[in-house]
């Protein structure tokens, strides 16, 4: 009796196996360096160097014995500075390695808590990968309007709130009420330990940073909150919450004094009738990316998609409820500005985030996806080929713009080039540091940051001398500080285009209030002794004017 042959069958392609924890570990630490050499770092420039001289007064209560409050005043909010300063007194490291390697932690814990959430959204490592690459390389984009760095370049409070907000958020996917489960990647989520981690994690980001540890907690409340069946009515009742507390704080704030106001106006970021339209598309646009993402999750049934969908509904309602409360409560012209002072928007940080990580894996997916339909083997090879190709074009780009940002400094500011530092303004300062005494005041431009090629580098932490009061960065301290104003005011109104004035106008603003130097250009005239002059800027020894 003949039997018939078996039929071949086409062998069912093998699953790939996940990586390894210690593959994903070796990764993250590369992912961290790759950053950080892709965005630059630049420790005491734009916020960092108020944190930074928030640091330097904890070693060392002796310095900036002028106008000591806009440095001090911050320390009462955060642990920022004491925690910095105890790593400096038991490590015996000095201040700028202590600032470094903070800065590579925070990069690494960042990369940390995304690989958490990316691994309970997406199945594939590879296209993992891609999201955590896509994270690294938008590192320094821009918030939309908010003036705020996805991360920024510098060691801030936000340096660590950020890192610590992402992984409360992934602990808090941890504890849905699913049980997850998948061939390749499998882990169940159940009992109380999640949220608890997740609130140590808010508790500790509060401890930095508590504004933005705030909105944190937000959206993992929105995010609890997603997954019940009856989100849309919690939702609605959050949304009417939100905006009674906002009219709450805008009926019962105090009055606001004219300096007050006039250090509130001066953050236009504030107010979105000050936004540019590409500012305002950056409002948009990331919620609109994350409705397009939430449609492709919607039609898949597997587990990971339905916590993606979830994760996008949470970022969207948010985005959507802060958005809200800015139209409605703040604005230039209201009686006070307590709801902008608050900055709600400041919320769209976390959601650039997921939205730049779950766009990064699902486009690789896509790709990858696509090229299993393929029959040619070259057109294959293309396609795999291509989410590399569109990474590193961005990371061209990126860099490029950090470069344009910081034209004058060194890309990377390092320990050990501190006193090399080619930028002219830091030279400046870093001889004030060396030649004037330590309870000089010095006046600067009033917006001095702003200057071509001065690359936001701060006065106080560079010179280790105080200053008067500035516009940009001392502005933003009064604003939320009310009791700051009226100094404020009056310092930054000294300053007002320092170089361009007569010895006579400079000297009758100046002396009333005890400055003793001046940090000018070099084509400032003056009879006033200039012992240095780099040739773009000079520091001059203010002395009675000449007859």
């Amino acid at each position: 009796m003949h039997h018939a042959a078996a039929r071949p069958t086409a062998p069912t392609p093998a699953q790939p196996q996940p990586w390894r924890r210690s593959t994903w570990q070796a990764l993250l630490v590369a992912l961290s360096l790759a950053t950080l050499l892709l965005n630059g770092y630049h420790p005491l420039a734009e916020d960092g160097g108020l944190y930074v001289a928030g640091v330097q007064l904890t070693l060392n209560p002796s310095l900036f014995p002028h106008f000591t409050v806009f440095v001090s005043e911050h320390l009462h909010y955060s642990i920022f500075a004491p925690v910095l300063a105890f790593v400096v007194h038991r490590t015996h490291l000095s201040l700028a390695w202590v600032l470094l390697l903070t800065n590579i932690l925070s990069l690494w814990l960042t990369f940390y808590a995304a690989q958490r959430i990316l691994q309970r959204t997406i199945a594939s490592d590879i296209a993992q990968l891609a999201g955590l690459c896509l994270l690294g390389i938008f590192w320094s984009l821009p918030i939309a309007g908010t003036s705020l760095l996805l991360m920024d370049p510098y060691v801030t409070g936000r340096s660590l709130s950020t890192p610590l907000s992402l992984l409360a958020i992934a602990f808090a996917m941890e504890s849905s009420p699913a049980r997850v489960t998948h061939p390749r990647n499998s882990f169940t989520v159940a009992g109380w330990g999640p949220i608890l981690w997740s609130a140590s994690a808010l508790l500790i980001a509060a401890a930095f940073h508590p504004l933005m540890a705030a909105y944190a907690f937000a959206f993992v409340l929105v995010l609890r909150i997603t997954y019940l069946p009856q989100r849309r009515l919690i939702w609605t009742l959050l949304a009417l919450s939100a905006l009674a507390l906002a009219a709450a704080l805008h009926l019962f704030a105090p009055s606001e004094t004219p300096a007050l106001i006039a250090a509130e106006k001066s953050r236009y970021y504030w107010f979105l009738s000050q936004w540019q339209w590409y500012e305002l598309l950056g409002l948009v646009g990331p919620l609109a990316v994350l409705y397009a993402l939430l449609a492709r999750f919607r039609k898949q049934s597997n587990p990971f998609s339905q916590t993606a969908a979830t994760l996008c509904r949470a970022s969207i309602a948010l985005g959507c409820i802060a958005t809200l409360v800015v139209l409605l409560f703040a604005h230039e012209g209201s009686r006070t500005h307590l709801v902008a002072r608050m900055q709600p928007l400041r919320v769209f940080l976390l959601i650039y985030a997921i939205m730049t990580l779950l766009l990064g894996a699902t486009l690789t997916q896509l790709a990858l996806e696509a090229r299993q339909r393929l029959r040619s083997p070259s057109a294959r090879t293309a396609l795999a080929s291509l989410p590399v190709l569109v990474l590193l074009a961005l990371a061209s780009i990126m860099f490029y713009v950090q470069r344009q940002t910081f034209p004058a400094s060194d890309h990377l500011e390092l320990p050990w080039r501190a006193q090399q530092n080619p930028n002219p303004w830091v030279q400046a300062f870093l001889w004030a540091r060396a030649n004037t005494p330590p309870d000089a005041l010095f006046a600067l431009d009033t917006k001095y940051v702003n200057e071509d090629g001065e690359d936001a580098q701060t006065f106080r932490p560079i010179a280790l001398r105080s200053a008067l009061p500035d516009f940009s960065k001392d502005g933003g301290e009064a604003a939320i500080t009310p009791s700051l104003a009226e100094l404020w005011q009056q310092g930054a109104t000294a300053q007002v285009n320092l170089s361009t004035e007569s010895d006579a106008l400079r000297d009758a603003r100046l002396q009333p209030l005890g400055v003793t130097w001046m940090v000018l250009h070099s084509t400032a005239p003056t009879k006033h002794s200039c012992p240095y002059d780099n040739g773009t800027i000079k520091v001059c020894h203010l002395t009675p004017s000449q007859p």
